[in-house]
């Protein structure tokens, strides 16, 4: 598979002191779903952040289908999604979807059908017309999704994009995960939970701001002699400390 996305010797210092990503290097391939899984305050936003282009990095370098990361070029080819909503909470959850549409240069009829086929993908049609300060916080969540989803873009970055949603609609994304690598899309899902590592293609575990590990998830669970994602992670930071 193509590579899309190539880190080298990346570090990122946080307030002059805190080191919050260490030498970290890894390329990722197309077509695929990326896990960058580790527990709360591991490195997986910053790491993240550093990808889209919206984290000042210390040393090394990120490299974004074959541009440097934040390249304006990439703004239609990279979609992200933040842990916080990215949404208006004064506005209906249809004129969010519409707005942000208009933003990416959509215009006339093709707002309409942008705004209703995301809308869709999230199962949030029922809730055009209510204010999404009325949301609940998992349906906040999946119009932020919504919006992430809108035009074509080839890289899809969703930091914990599933979390606060009840399991249903969890699988129901994950349905639309691979439903999108499998058309081509190249997807990062970043997650502390476990359970979730396991529907990855491409397994990025972190821990304490550097990579422990790097590969699929079946063959860290060859590696280490386990059972699980969870399991091999355990035993690959216990060896890292």
């Amino acid at each position: 598979m193509k590579r899309i996305i190539a880190v080298n010797s990346l570090s990122v210092v946080l307030g002059g002191r805190f080191r919050a990503l260490s030498e970290v290097s890894l390329e990722i391939a197309g077509g695929a779903i990326t896990g960058f899984i580790g527990p709360s305050g591991a490195g997986k936003t910053t790491l993240i952040r550093a990808i889209v282009g919206r984290q000042r990095i210390t040393g090394g370098t990120v490299m974004v289908l074959d541009m440097p990361a934040g390249s304006a070029k990439l703004r239609s080819r990279v979609s992200y999604m933040t842990q916080e909503n990215s949404v208006y909470t004064d506005l209906t959850v249809h004129e969010n979807v519409r707005y942000f549409a208009h933003m990416l240069g959509y215009r006339g009829e093709q707002v309409r059908i942008q705004a209703a086929e995301a809308l869709s993908k999230v199962d949030m049609l029922d809730k055009t017309d209510v204010v999404v300060s009325n949301l609940s916080g998992g349906e906040k969540q999946r119009v932020s999704l919504a919006i992430a989803l809108l035009g074509e873009p080839e890289l899809l970055v969703l930091d914990e994009p599933t979390v606060g949603l009840d399991p249903v609609l969890r699988e129901q994304l994950w349905q639309l995960f691979r439903y999108l690598a499998e058309a081509g899309k190249t997807i990062i899902v970043s997650s502390h939970a476990m359970d979730e590592a396991e529907r990855c293609d491409d397994l990025v575990l972190i821990r304490g701001g550097e990579v422990v590990a790097h590969d699929e998830p079946r063959k860290l669970c060859a590696r280490t002699r386990t059972k699980t994602v969870e399991q091999a992670f355990l035993k690959l930071a216990g060896a890292a400390a």
